[in-house]
């Protein structure tokens, strides 16, 4: 592990670190957004954004893959400023904030995830979860005591403590129903169960809900009722036992209602909105879900414009 000056942060242990379970799952606050608020939010041109998170301030943090910076915008405003600069070699993908300790967990693909003051934008601690090649580190949520990244090419989740401390990494094989595929994503979006006691992963290819042990690595494979498969799905959200499913090329949100277990997905509806463009992630404020746009169909320039919009729930 790799990290930068000695955080003053303490890791969350704990009555606390359970609490926060809680604010994981429908983080954001429970308020409505007021119609004022803009419902598109535009970035710097060239940005290649994938990943949205929001605190309760109310901020969106986007992070790009093309230099690893991380962009805040007030969703009060529409209007925002770049927090974190990023750097050569450096990228964002997945991200998550912690409102309790006021941090920002990256995922960094290339086999690192970072954690930012989320005040800040500082680095706090970059993670070294597995070796650079062959793997894709791409998304990330909180559960308990730690954080959880996923791995887009790699049978494996890891987990880090809370808190933007460095300590050991924890590597967890995924096993029972999971089958890992060559030469494509498997693992990409991730949330923890109604219960807080596992974690939900999104394979992307050929689209499955898995229910996985946190202890153990077992992956259950979770029967989707209503709708074959959930393919392209990337970016995860839950709001108890309701769970959100971004499928990117589809432009497509599917809604889900989980059986207590987890067990059973049976699907609700779906949402589409001729402003998605590959919207990838999604975050939750008040009674609004925030996606970004990555526009993967589109060629990249500098110059190409970037933005993230808002969708009644």
């Amino acid at each position: 592990m790799n990290h930068s000056r000695p955080t003053r942060r303490a890791v969350l242990g704990g009555a606390a670190a359970l609490a926060a379970v809680a604010v994981t799952a429908g983080a954001g606050t429970a308020s409505a957004a007021p119609a004022t608020w803009p419902t598109e939010c535009a970035l710097p041109n060239g940005w290649l954004p994938e990943g949205i998170a929001i605190d309760r301030k109310p901020y969106a943090y986007l992070g790009s893959r093309a230099n690893g910076a991380v962009h805040r915008t007030d969703l009060r405003t529409g209007e925002g400023k770049v927090l974190f600069a990023g750097g050569t070699g450096l990228i964002s993908v997945g991200l998550k904030v912690d409102d309790h300790e006021g941090l920002l967990y990256v995922a960094g693909n290339t086999g690192v995830a970072r954690v930012h003051d989320a005040r800040t934008g500082e680095l706090l601690v970059t993670h070294q979860l597995s070796e650079a090649t062959g793997h894709f580190i791409n998304d990330v949520t909180l559960l308990g005591g730690r954080a959880w990244f996923t791995d887009s090419r790699a049978a494996a989740l890891y987990a880090v403590p809370r808190g933007g401390e460095s300590g050991a990494v924890l590597t967890l094989p995924l096993t029972g129903d999971w089958v890992q595929l060559p030469d494509v994503n498997n693992a990409n979006g991730v949330v923890g169960t109604p219960d807080g006691r596992g974690l939900i992963v999104v394979k992307s290819t050929p689209g499955e809900l898995y229910n996985v042990n946190p202890k153990t690595g077992h992956a259950t494979k979770i029967t989707l009722v209503g709708q074959a498969d959930v393919v392209n799905g990337d970016g995860l959200w839950r709001i108890g036992r309701t769970l959100y499913v971004v499928q990117n090329r589809l432009n497509t949100v599917s809604v889900w209602d989980l059986d207590a277990k987890a067990a059973t997905a049976t699907l609700r509806k779906t949402i589409t909105d001729p402003r998605f463009d590959v919207p990838t992630t999604a975050a939750r404020y008040g009674d609004r879900l925030y996606l970004v746009n990555a526009r993967f169909t589109t060629t990249p320039t500098p110059e190409t414009p970037y933005n993230a919009v808002a969708v009644s729930l």
